[in-house]
């Protein structure tokens, strides 16, 4: 799937999941939301050009080189279903214990969905190395500051992670057969979507949106505001 694709399926996952996430408040909704949203695109960290890689520079690239090699190479390690979420959670649970590693974990998430975003977004800002180091640590510094505790991180980056590879399992390239890769290296492909057809751009991508959308209103405080505007453009109906 193209990254738009992943960042948009993150948020969806993120949105339907808020009546089970472990998080209180509008604040540590939204947290949880531009974590999955972001996290989705992590598996990509094992390809050397991918946004993930690119978005801080050295910063990100430098440890992408790293993983790719530890993964055996791209869709590999990093899109097994179930070691991948296990690992990459791991490592969010031991960050979770510290706020500066809690704060570079939702800046990574805010940063990835900003450049997979932007084409939503005005401006340039965000597709630039500081642009998107000062938009997503700000981001990540607000939103760790007004929720209780980041114990949530795990499953949020679990999640993104485990979207991600969903994605992927449905083109033709499809992801690894989860554990059984590392005797026999055989993929599982779900569906002939190819990456960046009219199907996905068209039809996946604006129902990620929708999807979105719905559980956002449907799950947060935002029902309560909106349902009056409903029911007096329904009465001036």
């Amino acid at each position: 799937m193209l990254g738009h694709s992943h960042a948009l399926s993150g948020l969806a996952a993120g949105a339907a999941t808020l009546p089970w996430a472990p998080v209180g408040g509008t604040v540590g909704q939204v947290a949880w939301i531009a974590t999955v949203g972001g996290m989705a695109m992590l598996p990509d960290l094992d390809h050397s050009g991918s946004t993930v890689s690119d978005m801080w520079g050295p910063i990100t690239d430098v440890p992408s080189g790293a993983v790719g090699r530890l993964a055996q190479g791209h869709r590999w390690g990093t899109h097994d279903a179930v070691l991948a979420p296990l690992a990459f959670g791991a490592l969010a649970s031991l960050a979770a214990h510290a706020f500066w590693s809690s704060l570079l974990l939702v800046s990574l998430a805010i940063g990835l969905a900003l450049r997979a975003l932007h084409f939503v977004i005005p401006g340039r800002a965000e597709n630039t190395v500081v642009g998107n180091l000062v938009l997503s640590w700000g981001g990540a510094w607000l939103l760790l500051e007004h929720t209780a505790s980041p114990a949530w991180l795990p499953w949020a980056v679990a999640l993104g992670v485990l979207t991600h590879i969903a994605g992927d399992a449905l083109t033709t390239q499809g992801v690894p057969v989860p554990v059984l890769w590392l005797l026999r290296r055989t993929r599982l492909a779900l569906s002939p979507l190819r990456t960046g057809t009219a199907l996905e751009k068209v039809v996946l991508a604006p129902a990620f949106v929708l999807v979105t959308i719905y559980c956002v209103y449907l799950n947060t405080d935002v029902r309560t505001a909106v349902d009056p505007l409903l029911q007096d453009l329904q009465s001036l109906g």
